[in-house]
């Protein structure tokens, strides 16, 4: 941001009191100051304060600062002035209020994270997207992929600058944060490749973000965007990856939108279907009369393709007893699953149950 913005506000502010009142960047250069001459001079030894008063008014060596709103965790910006006494703080404080009105209407207007944020929450019309972005020389038909990163428990308000970290091109990839835990990343992809760039990303990720083995974060990834009008779109379909990913597929964290398969139909399923649908497959028993041994050797059948003497070994059971195991099951609920459109139906419906358990419906 250009110190201009900033040096036009101090400057009325100038007027209104004799305090000098000034403008430090996140590495203490001073960029505006009503007194032309401090403008150039470095204060590193103030930076780690700074960021450590999280927004508040602190004063240090006689001076007064207070941190501009920023999306990271550490500060871009923060307005100083000098003295400590009350008239000094009171001053800071204000002076505060109206550089970050001057920092937002810029940004508004000539940033280009603000841009993109405002194209995947739908914020702006489509027929602006591409004015804003020759504006704004933001390349608007290029492949981008959309990686919604979530906190799964305490929220770390480093894991921005984290990600801001693994890909700094500024030029071509934008790091956003929407929401107390979520961080976006919407990173340009190669022409050729994309696919295993999208794993790349994706796996730098989860490492990088992995804390003692322990997965802090779940990764949702949408369909590739190949224009700036389609990032919405990717957008919300990296959210429905992580919410169908969080009833289908408990243990994975990254879950791509295009992967779900079934999962993603049944989720926008009306409830009241879903549960009609249950009640005519298991008509002559429901699906909670079998047993927790009997589900685990469903699973493993359908796990190996319906492969009875494969799905045996695995079991480390004779091949007679799984077939005697699959006969206990038809007799049951009617269904074979060593036929394929049985198994089918077997399968649709234990999905189905488990999306009405994560509705809290019992079925």
């Amino acid at each position: 941001m250009s110190g201009r913005i900033f040096q036009n506000v101090v400057l009325q502010i100038k007027d209104a009191t004799d305090r000098v009142v000034g403008v430090v960047d996140a590495e203490g250069g001073i960029i505006s100051c009503s007194d032309l001459g401090l403008i150039g001079k470095k204060w590193p030894e103030y930076v780690e304060t700074i960021n450590q008063a999280d927004g508040g008014l602190l004063t240090l060596d006689g001076k007064t600062f207070r941190a501009l709103s920023g999306w990271g965790s550490r500060f871009d910006y923060a307005v100083f002035t000098m003295g400590d006494d009350d008239i000094s703080r009171a001053v800071c404080s204000m002076a505060s209020v109206s550089l970050n009105g001057a920092k937002s209407y810029y940004e508004e207007k000539h940033d280009r994270g603000s841009f993109i944020k405002n194209i995947i929450s739908d914020n702006i019309m489509l027929s602006d997207i591409y004015i804003r972005a020759k504006e704004l020389h933001v390349a608007p038909e290029v492949p981008r992929g959309v990686f919604l990163i979530r906190q799964l428990e305490s929220t770390d308000a480093a894991m921005m600058d984290v990600v801001q970290g693994l890909f700094p091109d500024r030029q071509n990839d934008f790091v956003l944060s929407v929401g107390d835990n979520d961080v976006v990343l919407i990173h340009q992809l190669p022409e050729l490749g994309v696919e295993k760039e999208i794993q790349r990303v994706a796996g730098t990720l989860e490492e990088t973000l992995r804390v003692g083995g322990e997965d802090r974060v779940v990764i949702g990834i949408g369909t590739v965007a190949l224009h700036l009008r389609e990032l919405a779109k990717s957008y919300k379909e990296a959210q429905i990856a992580i919410e169908v990913g969080k009833v289908f597929d408990t243990e994975k964290y990254i879950i791509n939108y295009e992967n779900l398969g079934i999962g993603r139909l049944i989720y926008q399923l009306p409830t009241t279907l879903c549960e009609m649908f249950l009640m005519e497959v298991f008509k002559k028993n429901p699906i909670d009369s079998l047993d927790q041994e009997t589900l685990f050797t469903i699973n493993k059948f359908f796990e190996n393709n319906l492969n009875v003497s494969e799905t045996a070994r695995k079991l480390f059971v004779h091949r007679n007893t799984l077939v005697y195991r699959l006969e206990k099951i038809k007799k049951l609920t009617g269904l074979d699953l060593r036929e394929f459109d049985d198994a089918i139906t077997f399968k649709v419906a234990l999905m189905v149950k488990k999306y009405l358990t994560s509705r809290g419906i019992d079925a």
